[in-house]
């Protein structure tokens, strides 16, 4: 806090927050005006400010009943501040929890916050918190034209970096919209201790560390399991299969109704943060990955498990409809292509490709982009 706090006085503070946005038992929105900073505005990412609405729901602006500030939604009518919303604000704070996964939509967040500060010329603090799946590098890497929010950069499923790393990555290598670079590198602040972008680093974290959260990044990801096996298992969200959410184990649990009765059963149904899903109300047949931390750990073994989607693909009986297809039918705008960030991957699946053709056809893009992520790391790498 010594970090930041000195930075933030007599400033009025825009701050890009959510329920992970902790410091020790207390909220950082509560830290700050106990501290005397004075928060203008409160922006919150996909699932809302307090982190209870569902994957994709849109959120609108309102009055938070707690404090009293006014929070505006980056997802809802739009994803980045507008000039008008940063017009009262001097520094911007981005503090939330991410999950180290491409599809995992706060870094996107992050990267258009980002955009609006530099375009705007406002200072921007970023409070690096640990990444749960920091301690590898997997998965293939996108490939632009399949660019979306829920992959906007060329990186792998997994990429093993904290949010701070990460905006490195996106300034070191032009990564952001044309105007935000131009006016980056234009812009000028004065005055003394005067700065653009500022991350304050996490202590004793390094990529070794097996970070397990203390509070719920969202509401489908309730403990370190689903964390570690969400990566792997969210391919299913674009297929007919049953993620798991309606269920106490979302991503550790998948499965359909249509899979042998012989399988590991559940009846998914609703409950907060997962109102709306698949199969709701049906017996599905799949299977239950849950297990204590380090058997999880040790099953995954510093990979994305592809082997759950190959055997679901083999055992469905109507493969014509495994991947949920757009209506003009086309895969290329499908959404498991935007999960896996190429067209290449559900092809091989269905051409009952093995894992380890699969795996290397991702090792030269995956290698390629090992090379930048040096870069910009600031902690100690994995294996190190």
């Amino acid at each position: 806090m010594n970090q930041y706090l000195p930075l933030l006085k007599g400033k009025r503070i825009g701050l890009f927050a959510n329920q992970t946005s902790m410091v020790g038992k207390v909220h950082l929105v509560d830290m700050l005006k106990k501290s005397g900073i004075h928060i203008q505005v409160i922006f919150g990412p996909e699932h809302g400010f307090r982190g209870t609405a569902d994957a994709g729901e849109k959120v609108g602006n309102y009055i938070d009943k707690q404090t009293g500030i006014k929070v505006i939604s980056l997802y809802g009518s739009k994803r980045a501040p507008s000039a008008e919303d940063l017009k009262d604000v001097d520094i911007l704070i981005y503090d939330i929890q991410d999950v180290g996964v491409r599809f995992y939509t706060y870094i996107s967040s992050m990267q258009e916050f980002m955009e609006a500060a530099f375009e705007n010329h406002k200072p921007l603090i970023i409070l690096d918190r640990p990444n749960p799946n920091g301690f590898y590098v997997d998965g293939p890497v996108l490939k632009p034209q399949f660019k979306s929010f829920v992959g906007m950069q060329p990186v792998p499923i997994v990429y093993g970096m904290t949010i701070g790393e990460y905006a490195k990555m996106l300034v070191g290598e032009s990564w952001l919209s044309v105007t935000a670079m131009n006016a980056y590198k234009q812009w000028h602040p004065a005055g003394k201790g005067s700065f653009k972008l500022r991350i304050i680093k996490n202590l004793n974290y390094d990529h070794n560390s097996k970070y397990v959260l203390p509070v719920k990044p969202s509401p489908n990801l309730p403990d370190i399991q689903s964390i570690y096996w969400y990566p792997s298992t969210c391919f299913f969200e674009g297929t007919t299969l049953s993620e798991g959410r309606g269920t106490e184990k979302p991503f550790q649990i998948f499965g359909d109704p249509s899979l042998p009765d012989s399988m590991f059963s559940f009846t998914p149904g609703p409950r907060e943060g997962a109102m709306n899903s698949k199969h709701y109300g049906q017996k599905c047949y799949g299977w239950n990955l849950s297990g204590p931390k380090n058997k999880v750990l040790k099953e995954i073994n510093n990979q994305i498990q592809i082997k759950y989607i190959l055997e679901a693909y083999k055992l469905f009986p109507d493969k014509e409809n495994f991947f949920i297809k757009p209506k003009s039918g086309d895969m290329k705008k499908s959404f498991f292509d935007k999960l896996a960030g190429n067209d290449e991957l559900w092809q091989q699946i269905k051409d009952q490709k093995s894992e380890k053709e699969i795996r290397e056809s991702w090792q030269p893009d995956l290698d390629h982009f090992k090379k930048i992520r040096k870069k910009y790391l600031l902690y100690k790498d994995f294996g190190k």
